[in-house]
């Protein structure tokens, strides 16, 4: 009995699992440690292996140094869209570091391995329900399909023209730095009122000593107020999951 290889499907599929890994490792929610790498490498290849049809279609195997190239290029392209994915989601985490900031959370600032992310309290908070709401929404199925629907704009083996994601990545810095400010932006007025009238308080009797109420006063207004920041986060995390489709299926 005689087995015939199907090489150029074989290629196709290893070109596309390259960039499904890549895309995995880096991108949310899979980047979290919660995954291990060799989960990540396995759900890449089962992936590649659901759009080969697709991948496949019109592919010329190329010779060895083209492959080689090629499997650069869709390392490349995956840690590109992956980048553009969690630039898009940092905007939740970057709120988290604002109102632990201006709350007075800043000092209990530590490194969590398992997420993966350098921050406080809230920050820590938000971007552990985003990414639950993730996974309970259903928004990491948009996320995949996005990325399957990027080898019709990227097909494996592809050249791809480096202008277009940096200018996607310089758009979404600016749109994350816009989201993080959006989110937290109302509760920071608050914080910054309640300076505010600290101060004028204690430039109208200096004896009472108002900045000593300043921390607990703060603290006790973030608690209060960040409640109905986190109730708005199921709405926060549907546009931007929206949002990181858009933006990495739009880099051609």
């Amino acid at each position: 009995m005689a087995f015939t290889l199907n090489f150029p499907w074989i290629e196709a599929v290893m070109l596309a699992s390259v960039r499904m890994t890549t895309f995995l490792v880096i991108a949310p929610p899979f980047s979290t440690n919660a995954f291990p790498l060799r989960i990540k490498a396995m759900l890449g290849i089962g992936l590649a292996l659901a759009v080969s049809p697709r991948v496949a279609r019109g592919y010329v195997s190329p010779d060895t140094a083209g492959f080689v190239v090629g499997l650069l290029a869709e390392l490349v392209t995956g840690a590109l869209l992956g980048f553009l994915v969690m630039i898009v989601f940092s905007a939740i985490q970057s709120a988290g570091n604002l109102v632990d900031l201006f709350g007075g959370f800043q000092l209990a600032q530590g490194f969590d391995p398992q997420m993966m992310i350098n921050g406080a309290q809230f920050a820590r908070l938000y971007q552990m329900t985003a990414l639950a709401l993730l996974f309970a929404s259903g928004g990491y199925q948009l996320i995949v399909g996005g990325l399957a629907r990027s080898f019709d704009a990227l097909p494996v083996a592809g050249q791809i023209d480096l202008a277009a994601p940096i200018h996607a990545i310089t758009l979404a810095v600016g749109q994350m730095l816009l989201s993080a400010v959006q989110i937290a932006g109302p509760l920071i007025v608050v914080l910054f009122l309640a300076d505010a009238g600290l101060g004028l308080l204690t430039r109208v009797a200096p004896a009472l000593n108002a900045f000593a109420l300043g921390f607990p006063l703060k603290i006790f207004i973030t608690l209060a107020l960040g409640v109905f920041v986190f109730a708005a986060l199921p709405q926060i995390v549907a546009a931007i999951t929206g949002q990181a489709v858009s933006v990495f299926t739009g880099v051609k």
